[in-house]
């Protein structure tokens, strides 16, 4: 059941659902479009979380109670509407299986680190939220037989590129930045750059599939060690 809560003076929170789902990141991306079309005007900013909008509004021009007002039709408008399909584009990210942690995580969760990168490489995700830093796309669902805690000791230092894994999510760290993820590989390409439109390729609801390379590749295609 949606809830619309009050999320300080200037915000309201839309929390669409108790648990993602398979559709969930796509239906809500085609929301916040809808919602950012008919009241942008009122909006300062719109933030989606896994099962959630964050609406930032203008205090001179509306306040939570005529904002839920004017959220109510679009909302009934949008539950009524079909289950979407797999939709979202999808992207293939290679993937120099080398972390860090690889080892480590393999040994973990009771599997070799073949076992590891095949679990991983195998699953397609879908795009959750972005947040965090700029361009960080948190992908779900992992499978459950790599689900694993933060690590108890965050990095102070994670390297741009890093792939890795946190409970039953993963990503890939766009920036150098402290992180307490596992690392389980590095990724060549850019994921978020200033001088790009958009500067992150990855939008809410989109699917991505890593693809293993080799240390060979991954230099050839621009990656750093």
């Amino acid at each position: 059941m949606i809830r619309l809560e009050p999320a300080g003076a200037e915000a309201l929170l839309l929390v669409l659902a108790e648990a993602p789902d398979a559709t969930l990141a796509l239906r809500m991306a085609a929301l916040a479009e809808r919602i950012r079309a008919e009241l942008g005007d009122l909006l300062t900013d719109l933030v989606p979380g896994w099962t959630s909008l964050l609406l930032h509004y203008d205090l001179l021009r509306t306040d939570h109670l005529q904002l839920a007002a004017r959220l109510t039709p679009l909302l009934e408008a949008w539950l009524a509407e079909p289950l979407a399909a797999a939709g979202g584009r999808l992207h293939e990210i290679p993937v120099w299986y080398a972390g860090a942690d690889l080892a480590e995580v393999a040994q973990a969760c009771k599997l070799s680190i073949a076992q590891v990168i095949e679990l991983h490489s195998a699953t397609e995700y879908r795009v959750g939220a972005i947040g965090f830093a700029p361009g960080f796309a948190y992908l779900g669902e992992l499978h459950e037989r790599l689900a694993l805690p933060r690590r108890a000791t965050p990095r102070t230092l994670v390297p741009a590129g890093s792939l890795a894994i946190a409970e039953r999510q993963t990503a890939i760290y766009p920036q150098a930045s402290p992180g307490g993820w596992h690392l389980l590989g590095l990724c060549p390409w850019p994921l978020f750059d200033v001088r790009r439109s958009p500067p992150c390729p990855l939008a809410i609801g989109d699917r991505v599939r890593f693809l293993p390379i080799d240390a060979a590749v991954y230099r050839a295609e621009g990656g750093r060690e």
